[in-house]
């Protein structure tokens, strides 16, 4: 991040709260919500993605209430982060930028189109690898046949090879233009650790607000 980060460029990391998981055996790390599994079928923490969504809706809200449009905000993540950006995006009734989701899964994804109020226009990017042994990459593609379903502007981006990490061509792909400028939002994962970005767009500068969480070995 420090070397794609610009002057106009503020960086805030938020950290997720230390509660039990139940794929690491119930014991405790810092995560959004908790896990039961990763699966497209199984039960999810609704109440805790909820809880997590509030409150990233309440640091976009900040933000708007100083002063910054609703459409110069962007929501990206990583995993149990992109899956974070995912519902948070979509369910937030102002319009948004777009939405950067890598790796992940769309939660609670029977209740949707229902329970969609961002506008259908909002830009949805996808991202995952294909030899993905953490969030399978069938779920990534059933996710994305889902939002396609209700969003006009999703797309999902394969690579070839690709475990659950990033790559350079994933990089390329996130730079997203608005109004002219161009927007980089990136961080190096390591296996165990990784992190949830929400980029917070200013007219005049840029701010990317790093949410961490450990993922379940």
């Amino acid at each position: 991040m420090g070397a794609l980060r610009t002057p106009d460029m503020k960086v805030i990391c938020p950290t997720a709260p230390n509660m039990p998981v139940t794929m690491n055996g119930g014991f405790r790390l810092n995560s959004w919500f908790d896990l039961k599994s990763i699966s497209i079928s199984d039960p999810e923490d609704e109440e805790g993605i909820k809880k997590a969504t509030r409150y990233v809706h309440e640091l976009i809200q900040s933000e708007m209430k100083s002063g910054i449009l609703s459409n110069r905000i962007m929501l990206g993540g990583f995993s149990q982060g992109g899956a974070l950006a995912l519902y948070a995006g979509l369910t937030f009734a102002e319009p948004l930028a777009g939405v950067m989701a890598l790796s992940c899964w769309l939660p609670l994804h029977k209740s949707f189109p229902s329970v969609r109020k961002c506008p259908d226009t909002v830009p949805v990017l996808q991202c995952h690898g294909d030899c993905d042994p953490i969030v399978f990459y069938k779920f990534g593609q059933l996710s994305s046949s889902v939002l396609k379903s209700f969003m006009k502007h999703s797309h999902f981006q394969t690579y070839q090879g690709l475990g659950h990490s990033s790559c350079d061509a994933e990089l390329s792909d996130m730079k997203v233009s608005t109004d002219g400028d161009t927007v980089v939002c990136h961080e190096g994962f390591g296996d165990h650790f990784c992190l949830f970005n929400v980029l917070l767009r200013f007219p005049e500068r840029k701010i990317v607000i790093k949410i961490h969480f450990f993922t379940v070995s």
